[in-house]
């Protein structure tokens, strides 16, 4: 009688140290996490569209939690990957526990841009975009101001319509890991420089920029730590069903990247990474020279220590060219990511956020 090679590799296991079965095991696991296992869900703090403009939507989180603070909170995110990482699950969600303590809590989501889209820029996205969701969001609430909250690049964009759009009543601005000065911008500078990346042969061969591109420029900057880093942790703890979950859920996010439109990846690039234009008040957007001294409204502004994307020092250079009277800049130790979804986010960015925002939305 045939032996089948499940029977002959359990024959076979049964004289294998216990170590080794211990690890045939977990990696067994890993494997069946990897090829088997459903994605998880994400983004699912209930929400209603209430505006729409071309490929974004301006979401509305509602909860049956009391609203108690008379200011609501608009969210702006990156140019890439999706905004749901603010939302990313119960339990581990800004959007949730912001809702939890009262604020009536939006969000801008760029949607994904089409090839048709590789025309749009910076400017579009500031001067169009941010200031007509920041308006609807007044509509709907009935609030005479309202608080911005924009992470990553979404900050830097954000400064900037702030700065531009003077007659907006933003009464709090709150920056996290955004970058403003980009004259030390790490291993992005070597990889960025003018001599050497030609940004118009990109744009103009590639149109929009895929996400594939900009992940594997990120994950550049610690290619062991994050080309292999997250599979050899995944293996070693694949029997720790609570790590699994977030670990499954962090690589969809990661994994879910959107095009960066052609003509704002341009931008973004040159006059931001090979130029520094905005920190030096040389920036302009449509005709209009961005004065970041214009900016009055009550800052927080963010920094995490281990972050290599918006290092601390890119973060808190705004600091010094703001006109705020209400200000602070707070290190938080983390990384770019795990500022917002994970232990220290639930545990330090979401109360320093709230403790700081509550007795600023009165």
């Amino acid at each position: 009688m045939a032996v089948s090679p499940i029977q002959e590799w359990e024959k076979m296991m049964q004289s294998v140290p216990k170590e080794y079965k211990q690890s045939a095991r977990r990696f067994k696991r890993a494997i069946e996490i990897l090829t088997a296992e459903a994605e998880p869900e994400v983004g699912l703090t209930p929400k209603e569209v209430i505006w729409k403009k071309n490929k974004a939507q301006l979401y509305r989180y509602t909860s049956k939690k009391e609203q108690v603070h008379r200011t609501p909170i608009l969210m702006v995110y990156a140019l890439i990957n999706k905004p749901y990482i603010l939302d990313l699950t119960p339990g581990n969600s800004l959007v949730e526990y912001l809702l939890e303590r009262g604020f009536d809590v939006y969000l801008l989501d760029w949607g994904t841009p089409g090839l048709e889209d590789a025309d749009m820029k910076l400017d579009d996205y500031i001067l169009d975009y941010i200031p007509r969701a920041a308006k609807k969001v007044l509509k709907t609430s009935g609030a005479s101001d309202l608080s911005i909250l924009g992470y990553c690049m979404g900050g830097t964009m954000l400064s900037i319509s702030a700065a531009l759009n003077e007659e907006l009543p933003i009464k709090n601005l709150i920056f996290m890991t955004s970058p403003f000065d980009f004259s030390d911008t790490g291993l992005y500078g070597s990889f960025l420089d003018e001599r050497y990346f030609n940004v118009d042969k990109v744009v103009d061969t590639l149109g929009n920029v895929p996400p594939e591109m900009i992940d594997f420029g990120n994950k550049m900057l610690k290619p062991i730590t994050n080309f292999y880093g997250p599979y050899v942790t995944l293996v070693d703890r694949s029997e720790n069903q609570r790590f699994v979950e977030s670990w499954k859920l962090m690589q969809k996010w990661v994994g879910d990247g959107i095009p960066f439109p052609g003509e704002a990846y341009r931008q973004w690039i040159r006059e931001f990474y090979q130029q520094n234009k905005l920190i030096n008040g040389e920036l302009t957007i449509r005709g209009r020279k961005v004065d970041l001294s214009n900016i009055k409204a009550n800052v927080l502004n963010i920094a995490a220590s281990r972050d290599h994307i918006a290092m601390p020092h890119q973060v808190e250079a705004l600091m010094d060219v703001i006109s705020s009277k209400d200000k602070e800049f707070k290190l938080l130790q983390t990384g770019h990511v795990s500022v917002v979804f994970g232990p220290k986010a639930v545990k330090e960015t979401y109360p320093s956020i709230g403790d700081w925002l509550e007795p600023r939305s009165k």
